[in-house]
């Protein structure tokens, strides 16, 4: 199984509108983190599609571990 490029070991606040869909990047090559730009292709990863569920800032997981993507749950402090 391919691991993921680790596009940076902090979390990236985003301005999120409730009821939108987004594709949040799993591979890390995205130029456009934390979203998916398409880099992905020719590898195992998929974008993860997810509805913003309020308006307002998230932080959206740029290491790529974490354990509830698209959220940041800490994990890069320990990469």
């Amino acid at each position: 199984m391919e691991k993921p490029v680790i596009a940076d070991k902090s979390p990236i606040p985003v301005e999120l509108k409730k009821g939108e869909t987004y594709y949040y990047c799993t591979c890390g090559k995205s130029s456009s983190q934390p979203f998916c730009d398409g880099s992905h292709q020719g590898t195992s990863f998929e974008p993860l599609a997810f509805e913003a569920k309020e308006d307002g800032t998230a932080y959206l997981c740029a290491c790529k571990h974490t354990k509830n993507p698209p959220y940041c749950d800490g994990t890069h402090n320990s990469l």
